[in-house]
């Protein structure tokens, strides 16, 4: 096991997330590595400090004065803004008759499922959050999912290529379960969401950045993919690249 392959598992090491194999390759490596035992220990050293601390603060009155005066005062609208108000709802009613309104909802509808996959991304970087099953093998992530999804994602090995596999889980976007099959490159993690769609046509790749996350999102065969990482755009893209000709070609 590298410090690298360690670090990430650690926090599920503190706290009791780990199987009994996990369990005895990272204490194994950790009793061989100064660095990963010192880093282990300022874990435990913080945990132990935010739970004899406390961490609650109340704001003083005078805040909530100072912000209520800077806030802008309350007015009744003039006739003319009410006017204009009809005018900007006729504008729109004709808009909707073209058809345009439609687009710029379903525009909305595919940000606010940009967003909801970094919140997920977000959810899979805390401690014990990161993977269901733990495993760098894809012939063991893969019939994970078997069963617990209507569709089981395609798990691909992409270690030679610079992407190491460290397992799966299940997450929700959307409303419904979804599979998140996850990669390391470097100390990046890269989760790669997967969900069945109802629109069988393919869709080019798109790379797109919400709260400092790259997305590199695209659909082929019948499923939707979002990769999702702080890595740079360029290497994301790669990644995509690269998972979408191991799948075209399976």
């Amino acid at each position: 096991m590298t410090c690298d392959e360690a670090e990430i598992l650690l926090h599920a090491l503190l706290d009791d997330e780990l199987d009994a194999g996990h369990v005895r390759e990272v204490e194994a490596h950790i009793a061989t590595c100064q660095r990963c035992a010192a880093q282990l220990n300022a874990y435990r050293d913080m945990r132990s400090a935010m739970a004899t601390s406390d961490l609650h603060f109340t704001a003083p009155p005078q805040l909530r004065q100072r912000i209520e005066a800077a806030l802008p005062k309350a007015h009744t609208p003039s006739r003319r803004a009410v006017l204009k108000g009809f005018a900007m709802g006729s504008v729109l009613s004709a808009v909707a008759a073209t058809g345009l309104v439609v687009v710029v909802l379903r525009h909305e509808d595919e940000q606010r499922i940009l967003s909801e996959v970094v919140s997920a991304h977000l959810r899979a970087l805390q401690a014990g959050h990161l993977a269901d099953v733990l495993s760098t093998d894809q012939h063991t992530v893969k019939p994970w999912f078997n069963g617990r999804l209507d569709v089981a994602p395609p798990v691909v090995d992409l270690t030679a290529q610079g992407f190491t596999l460290i397992g799966g889980r299940l997450d929700y976007v959307n409303g419904r379960a979804i599979g998140a099959i996850v990669y390391r490159r470097r100390t990046h993690v890269i989760n790669l969401f997967v969900a069945q769609t109802t629109n069988a046509e393919s869709r080019m790749a798109k790379i797109e950045t919400v709260q400092g996350f790259n997305i590199r999102h695209w659909s082929e065969r019948g499923l939707t993919y979002w990769a999702v990482s702080d890595l740079n755009a360029d290497e994301l893209a790669d990644f995509g690249s690269k998972v979408e000709l191991a799948t075209g070609a399976s």
